[in-house]
């Protein structure tokens, strides 16, 4: 089985390994929905660090970016199932249901869930179709498991409404700030400006205005200095830091600092 494996191809995913992994950068476009089946699930974004184990639920907000640790606990698989609330269905929900918004959430971005009887009876639902790769799920079926889970939801927090079916846009928020606690992020400069708020054009102009350089520049330059200072103050090893950096490979990450600083990484301090 691959992992992850498309149950409802875009929508309901389900994931399964037996060691540990680390996804340096996910990107959540969609309000998402992770059932930890079984196995330890550790989160990381700038504001919040959230860590699950079998049988909890977790609720991430859209438009974020962070880090994923996926860890099998001893004698058991690590697996979970995602359920993307794609804006798009989540409209047709709100049609259907009659329901809106009546305020802005202000709460945090990425809530674990209370739960209940009926989300746990409902995962477990979707739990043999998950291993099954979703043979036996058509795509009618998936729709309908989606919207029975955003019901499920509403049940058990009703103030997820505000949290749910908010479609408007995201407002500008502030640029220096986000990018000095993000830039370690190996995002598209597309992906930055979706996370401000902002068009790409709208991004590129508010960058320079603020930092008097264009954004691969000053995001290169940036992660550049950071690691020279983990290496020359906290003694950390190049081959250690490039990934939570925003580099590729060691070799690119080599090549950039020697190039900026006159010294390979590894003859640095």
């Amino acid at each position: 089985m691959t992992s992850p494996a498309e149950i409802l191809p875009g929508v309901i995913f389900y994931s399964y390994l037996s060691a540990e992994r680390k996804e340096k950068v996910c990107f959540w476009n969609h309000h998402t929905l992770v059932f930890q089946v079984s196995g330890q699930f550790v989160m990381e974004t700038v504001g919040q660090t959230i860590t699950m184990t079998g049988g909890d639920v977790l609720l991430i907000g859209k438009n974020q970016a962070g880090t994923l640790i996926k860890t099998p606990l001893p004698g058991a698989n690590y697996e979970t199932i995602v359920i993307s609330l794609q804006e798009d269905l989540m409209r047709n929900i709100a049609l259907e249901e009659k329901i809106e918004a009546d305020r802005k959430y202000i709460g945090p971005p990425n809530l674990l869930i209370p739960v209940n009887e009926f989300l746990r009876g409902y995962f477990q639902s979707i739990v043999p179709y998950a291993r099954s790769s979703g043979a036996a799920m058509t795509d009618e079926m998936g729709i309908l498991k989606v919207k029975e889970g955003v019901k499920l939801l509403l049940l058990a927090m009703p103030a997820l409404r505000n949290f749910l079916f908010d479609f408007s846009e995201p407002y500008k928020i502030d640029l220096e700030k986000f990018m000095l606690r993000n830039f370690h992020f190996n995002l598209p400069v597309e992906k930055f400006a979706q996370l401000t708020g902002r068009s790409l054009a709208g991004f590129k102009r508010d960058f320079q205005k603020t930092f008097a350089m264009a954004p691969r520049q000053w995001l290169q330059d940036k992660r550049l200095t950071e690691a020279r200072r983990l290496i020359e103050h906290q003694h950390r090893k190049p081959s250690a830091i490039y990934l939570d950096l925003g580099f590729e490979s060691l070799s690119h990450f080599s090549f950039a600092f020697k190039k900026k600083f006159g010294k390979a990484p590894t003859e640095w301090g």
